[in-house]
């Protein structure tokens, strides 16, 4: 990264405590997917930031990185924001739902990520989209991530890492994929990012 891009800074005491009772040799982990998207800044540097922040993570490692895919905001007048990056990644871990839940925000905060209106722009977006099977409702994480079924943005990328995948309690990602107009993904063959060695 550039002297000017932000650096990951170190996990939450509490993320910390919860990762070491965890089983870092990932016996017997979880699958989870993870959405990322930036609009602001050096986007690409920016996924590729968040990818190596999860892969740093004490009881977690990431398995597959999607194609890289240019996109239109969701959720606000077309024009009024940039263009996201997005990708999406396939992890195994022994974290909880809540500790995964605690690392990405704390990768956000690391990029500068601010949350003053919804849905605005942003220099990262760090999304559970699916945790193993797992099905709640609970405020702080529902799972799955409620609108990951809606998003193209999210199953594209993801039906490329994971063609068999299905969204828990929506069905097959190809299928829903099939039902959904795909107007505003684009895919760039032109980046690329790295999967962590």
């Amino acid at each position: 990264m550039s002297s000017s891009d932000p650096t990951v800074q170190p996990v939450p005491a509490s993320v910390v405590e919860q990762v070491d009772a965890a089983d870092v040799t990932l016996s017997n982990p979880k699958r989870a997917v993870i959405s990322l998207g930036s609009n602001l800044g050096n986007r690409l540097e920016t996924l590729q930031g968040a990818i190596d922040a999860l892969e740093d993570t004490p009881g977690l490692r990431v398995k597959a990185v999607s194609p890289v895919y240019e996109t239109d905001p969701w959720g606000v007048e077309p024009g009024t924001q940039a263009t996201y990056f997005n990708a999406v990644v396939l992890i195994k871990t022994t974290l909880p739902p809540s500790s995964l839940l605690e690392r990405g925000h704390a990768i956000e905060e690391a990029f500068e990520r601010v949350r003053d209106e919804r849905w605005g722009p942003r220099t990262i977006d760090v999304d559970i989209v699916a945790y193993q099977d797992v099905v709640s409702d609970d405020p702080q994480l529902t799972l799955p991530h409620p609108r990951a079924h809606e998003r193209a943005f999210v199953l594209v990328p993801w039906n490329d890492v994971d063609p068999q995948a299905e969204v828990p309690g929506r069905g097959p990602v190809a299928g829903l994929l099939a039902a959904m107009g795909l107007d505003g993904v684009r895919v760039r063959t032109d980046l690329e990012l790295r999967l962590p060695e």
